[in-house]
């Protein structure tokens, strides 16, 4: 077995755990109709004598600098400070330059980058020309990476026809790899969770490493060092085409990234705690005004062949509303002639998280779903004494929560992530102008502060005026299966009352008398669906 390999009492321990973890939610105090829960989270532990000796043995096979590492522990500092795992400080010393906080992950950072291979040839005199990519197993410098309290996340490219011995492929673009190492999972009733299958050239490396695809990536998982990794890339299980990658084309890609992980960096720090899940205070006054439906009770009939939407109760994190100002109002754009009201602008709300649309929702009884919420601002009101000016283009959005930016240059969506002792959480905003985001330096790496303007509500999709103005808005939570997306309408009733500092009134569910068309089949009475809107990127 590998280093850091699981073993069998390992895997016994885990599915226990999870057991308990399931059990507790399912035990869980009975919700009266409208109270809202915080979600469970399962601390893992991570065995960083397993990650030394893996350590140990990448650099042993480059003799030239295998004596400039320390192992032995330094037993005279506390267990906490860096300077108790030597190897480990210097190892960051060496990755730091490439990627920076490498030092601030609580857990071994596996990377395609090899530390040893690289402070061996600056031994032996390479010139500082040489591309990064020769010790990246040809993948390109990478074009994310952020570490933090509860893991790490990076992204890496390959370019098309790089790679000694690698099948040539009709996708004509850089493939896109992924990959985090969390020490928290969020404890999801996913019943989808903890499928694949394994993957029998790697399975001497990684005994445990299962391969599925799901909501729009394949991904590969498995544990070491008690941790949870996933590697992944966005692909559709179809035919190949130049713009299109098919997962069948991805997956040796996968498999070359896997292939080259070396231990790049990390620190042991104290261990983090399992959290609970909690009824959530709200406020105590009442809005006269802010009414909204249940979760999942979606306009009938609009969901994947007819099927309804998902009820969650859970608001996933505290955030602050991604408007800036109320009212505002969370409705459907793509079906809202089959709703009842008049106005996408009036109240109550209305979840649209599972109405139909071609992306892979695990929590939509059909599969398939919105991924996230639509969100209108109000109308602007007409000019008169008094009054605050108006701009209908010029709606601010704020950032939810003090958080790191995933953005490339060319991204239609910008990605806020929470990293933290507690969380390990992303928020997605879509619709916004990539060329003001761009303008603006919302891109990679950013750090921005809860309540921070980082853009207007906009329409674009594609091109400017590509769909109507309103803001999408999703939540993904990482897990054993990497991330997934929850629904966010819980967590942004929950948002909106903190905001007009007022509890909201639940509007019980109309039940649909007769039947209706197949949202699907998109009939003339519908608002032709954004078919891509759940995406980050043109692929999607």
């Amino acid at each position: 077995m590998p280093p850091g390999g699981e073993t069998v009492v390992g895997k016994g321990f885990r599915f226990v755990s999870q057991f308990l973890a399931s059990l507790s939610l399912l035990l869980a105090t009975p919700l009266a109709a409208d109270e809202f829960r915080s979600p469970s989270l399962t601390a893992l532990r991570v065995d960083w004598r397993a990650a030394l000796d893996q350590l140990r043995t990448e650099i042993n096979a480059h003799p030239r600098v295998a004596d400039d590492f320390i192992f032995a522990p330094r037993r005279s500092v506390p267990r906490f400070d860096p300077r108790a795992m030597p190897a480990l400080v210097q190892l960051n010393a060496i990755s730091s330059q490439f990627f920076t906080g490498i030092a601030r992950s609580p857990v071994p950072v596996l990377l395609p980058f090899d530390a040893a291979a690289y402070s061996e040839a600056q031994r032996n005199g390479a010139p500082a020309t040489l591309a990064l990519s020769r010790y990246q197993s040809d993948f390109n410098s990478v074009d994310m990476f952020d570490a933090g309290p509860a893991g790490y996340s990076a992204t890496f490219s390959f370019e098309p026809g790089a790679g000694d011995g690698m099948p040539s492929r009709v996708f004509a673009r850089p493939v896109e790899v992924q990959i985090t190492g969390s020490a928290l999972v969020y404890d999801i009733a996913d019943p989808s969770g903890g499928k694949g299958e394994p993957v029998k050239p790697l399975a001497a490396l990684y005994p445990d490493l299962r391969k599925f695809i799901r909501e729009g990536y394949v991904r590969y998982a498995f544990t070491r060092f008690g941790v949870a990794y996933v590697v992944s890339i966005q692909c559709l299980d179809s035919v190949a085409k130049p713009r299109r990658l098919a997962c069948k084309e991805a997956y040796p890609v996968a498999e070359r990234f896997l292939k080259a992980l070396h231990m790049a960096g990390g620190q042991r720090m104290r261990p983090l705690t399992d959290i609970a899940s909690n009824i959530l205070d709200r406020p105590l006054a009442r809005s006269a005004d802010f009414s909204y439906r249940p979760s999942g009770d979606i306009i009938p009939n609009t969901g994947y062949r007819n099927k309804s939407g998902h009820p969650d109760v859970m608001a996933y994190a505290q955030i602050r509303f991604p408007l800036e100002k109320a009212p505002a109002f969370v409705r459907s754009q793509s079906y809202a002639k089959r709703d009842k009201m008049e106005s996408t602008t009036a109240y109550p709300w209305r979840d649209n998280f599972c109405e139909s649309r071609s992306f892979e929702v695990w929590q939509c009884g059909g599969g398939y779903g919105h991924q996230g919420e639509d969100i209108r601002a109000a109308e602007c009101p007409p000019p008169g004494e008094g009054r605050e000016g108006c701009d209908p283009k010029q709606r601010g959005v704020v950032a939810v929560r003090d958080a790191k930016v995933i953005r490339a240059f060319k991204d239609q969506a910008a990605t806020l992530q929470v990293n933290s002792r507690t969380e390990h959480i992303r928020f997605r905003y879509m619709h916004m102008n990539p060329q003001a985001m761009n303008a603006d330096g919302l891109l990679n790496g950013r750090i921005v502060s809860e309540g921070e303007k980082i853009g207007v509500v906009s329409n674009y999709l594609d091109h400017p005026a590509g769909t109507s103005m309103h803001l999408h808005f999703d939540v993904q939570v990482f897990t054993r299966d990497g991330w997934i997306w929850v629904s966010p309408y819980v967590t942004l009733v929950s948002a909106y009352e903190r905001l007009i500092r007022a509890r909201g009134r639940e509007i019980g569910p109309e039940i649909a008398v007769a039947p209706q068309p197949v949202a699907h089949a998109l009939p003339e009475d519908v608002i032709k669906p954004d078919l891509r809107e759940g995406a980050s990127g043109e692929e999607n």
